[in-house]
C-alpha cells in the first residue's frame, strides 16, 4: 500500500509532477524574493538535496530557471543554463503567470527554447504566480519516446 501512496504523492507534489528524482543535484538560477518557496521546498524534498546556486562549479542533473520578462534575453539565459546540466538533463523554466508582473509570452518561450536547441516536453502550473515549462535537449526528448 505504501508504494501506491508514494506514487500518488509523486503525482500531487509539484516536484514529482515535474520529474524531479531522489539524489538529483538541481541548480537554481534567477532566484529573487518573488519565487515560489513552496515549489523550492518541494524540489528539495523530492531530491533530498538543497538547491545549489549559480556559483555551483560542477554539472547538475537539472536547472530551475526563474525568468521574468525584464531579466534580459531568454534565449541567452537558456543557452547559459544548458552549460550547467548533464547531457539529458532538464531545465525547468519558471515564468510569471498571465497578468503577473514579468509575464513572458508562450510564443517567446517557444521561440527561445527552439533557438537554444531545446524542446518543451511539459508545461504545468506550479503555484499561484508561476508557470513552468520543462525543457529538454532534443536528444533527451527522443530517448524518452
Amino acid at each position: 500500500m505504501s508504494a501506491t501512496a508514494d506514487h500518488a504523492e509523486e503525482r500531487t507534489s509539484p516536484a514529482g509532477r515535474l520529474g524531479f528524482q531522489p539524489e538529483q543535484v538541481v541548480q537554481e538560477i534567477g532566484y529573487d524574493d518573488d519565487v515560489d518557496q513552496e515549489l523550492r521546498e518541494s524540489i528539495e524534498e523530492a531530491t533530498g538535496n538543497d538547491l545549489v546556486d549559480e556559483d555551483y562549479d560542477d554539472v547538475a542533473d537539472a536547472v530551475v530557471l526563474w525568468f521574468r520578462d525584464d531579466d534580459g534575453d531568454l534565449t541567452d539565459a537558456l543557452v547559459d543554463a544548458t552549460t550547467y546540466i548533464e547531457e539529458g538533463g532538464a531545465i525547468l523554466l519558471l515564468t510569471p503567470k498571465t497578468g503577473r508582473g514579468g509575464y513572458v509570452e508562450p510564443s517567446d518561450i517557444s521561440e527561445a527554447a527552439t533557438t537554444a536547441g531545446l524542446s518543451a516536453s511539459k508545461s504545468v502550473s506550479v503555484g499561484k504566480d508561476w508557470s513552468g515549462s520543462r525543457l529538454v535537449t532534443p536528444k533527451a526528448a527522443k530517448s524518452k519516446k
